[in-house]
C-alpha cells in the first residue's frame, strides 16, 4: 500500500503501463485456471468424496449431505474461484472506469497472483502438493462472522446427515 501511494498515478504512460499490468494478471490467471480445470478433466479421479455441507443461516434448507467425486468437487472450486476473478474484474472496471480510482488496478494486481498462489486447486494440480493436511478435500472454508463453517467430514456427521435424508423420504 505505501508502494502505490509513491508511483506517480498522474502520468499517462504510468497510469497505461498499470493498466496493461492489470490486464496481463488477470488474463494469466483467468488462463491458469482453465489449465487447471484441463488437468483436472485429464486426472478424471473418480473418487467419491462424502461429506456434510453446512446450513446456511439465510437459508434454513441449504446444507446437508453431499456426495461427489473428487474431479466434480475440483471443477466447482475451479469455477467458484474463476467467478471470483470476474467479479473482482467487474469491480475494477466500476472503480476504475467510472470512479477514476487508480491505486486499486496496482493493488489488485498483486493481489490476484497472491491469490492464485494461495489456491488450493493451483497448490494441488500445479505446484504438485499432496492432498493431505490444509489440501484434504473437502477444503476448509475461512472462518466468517459465526466462527468456523467448514463441511464436516467425520463419520458421525455423514451418518446423521445420512438419516436425516432417509427419514424424510419415509415421510414424503
Amino acid at each position: 500500500m505505501q508502494l502505490a501511494r509513491k508511483i506517480p498515478f498522474e502520468d499517462p504512460d504510468t497510469l497505461m503501463y498499470v493498466r496493461i499490468a492489470y490486464v496481463s494478471v488477470q488474463a494469466i490467471i483467468l488462463a491458469t485456471y482453465y489449465f487447471v480445470s484441463q488437468t483436472i478433466k485429464k486426472k478424471n479421479d473418480l473418487t467419491v468424496l462424502k461429506y456434510v455441507e453446512p446450513a446456511n443461516p439465510m437459508d434454513p434448507n441449504s446444507g446437508g449431505l453431499t456426495t461427489t467425486t473428487v474431479r466434480d468437487y475440483d471443477l466447482a472450486e475451479t469455477s467458484k474461484a474463476v467467478k471470483g476473478v470476474y467479479m473482482g474484474v467487474a469491480m475494477m472496471c466500476f472503480l476504475h472506469g467510472y470512479m477514476k480510482y487508480t491505486q486499486p488496478l496496482f493493488i489488485q494486481s498483486l493481489m490476484g497472483v497472491k491469490a492464485l498462489y494461495d489456491s488450493n486447486e493451483v497448490a494441488i494440480h500445479i505446484l504438485g502438493k499432496a492432498a493431505t493436511g490444509d489440501l484434504q478435500r473437502p477444503f476448509k472454508a475461512a472462518p466468517g462472522i459465526f466462527g468456523p463453517t467448514g463441511p464436516q467430514t467425520d463419520a458421525a456427521s455423514i451418518k446423521e446427515a445420512e438419516e436425516k435424508e432417509k427419514a424424510a423420504k419415509k415421510e414424503e
